[in-house]
């Protein structure tokens, strides 16, 4: 049964048909490279923390946001991201920058996790303990996404170091059109 769960997390995340969870993480991750990938960890298991909260939360009907809320919500978190990443070249104080990112992941996390919700709800059906099949989901979710952070990280090094392009220039590009998607999501997506 553990396994199961592992493996829906792990098919969860990288399912491209919820894209715009990747999304979100490489906007999290547009501003580092291979170098940092202790950084990254950091900050993608803040988001994991963040969405196993709320996903815990909701799952167990301690918590009720109506969907098309979150839904909506989910594309602002991949916005602000990708909008930050747009300034940070410029900001000196880049460790308080990353304390921010941390935050935010976290935060942002909080979101996410209630969408992630209504899809574990469903498949836990009648489940009598959820708490095995809860803990197994999460950690596919944190393999998952790792997985495309190495992948994104791995290409970003290949971009940089092999082909030479500027890492400013990637960011400028990377968040720039993940801003565009969010903005179109968000409009797809408003709550009317």
């Amino acid at each position: 049964m553990f396994s199961l769960y592992l493996q829906l997390g792990f098919e969860h995340i990288t399912d491209f048909n919820g894209y715009d969870h990747i999304l979100f993480l490489i906007a999290l991750a547009t501003v580092y490279m291979l170098k940092d990938w202790k950084k990254v960890l950091v900050l993608i298991t803040a988001f994991t923390i963040g969405h196993s909260i709320t996903l815990a939360l909701s799952t167990l009907n301690y918590i009720k946001i109506p969907t098309d809320l979150i839904e909506f919500l989910i594309p602002v978190t991949i916005f602000i991201s990708a909008l930050s990443d747009l300034f940070f070249n410029k900001i000196k104080n880049k460790k308080g920058v990353h304390k921010l990112k941390y935050v935010l992941a976290m935060f942002f996390g909080l979101i996410h996790g209630l969408g992630f919700s209504n899809y574990l709800r469903s498949l836990l059906g009648g489940e009598e303990n959820i708490l095995s099949p809860l803990f197994a989901f999460n950690i596919g979710l944190e393999i998952g996404q790792i997985a495309i952070i190495i992948i994104y990280l791995s290409l970003l090094a290949v971009l940089v170091l092999v082909l030479k392009l500027s890492q400013k220039y990637i960011i400028l590009i990377t968040s720039s059109v993940i801003i565009l998607i969010s903005i179109f999501l968000m409009i797809d997506r408003f709550p009317y």
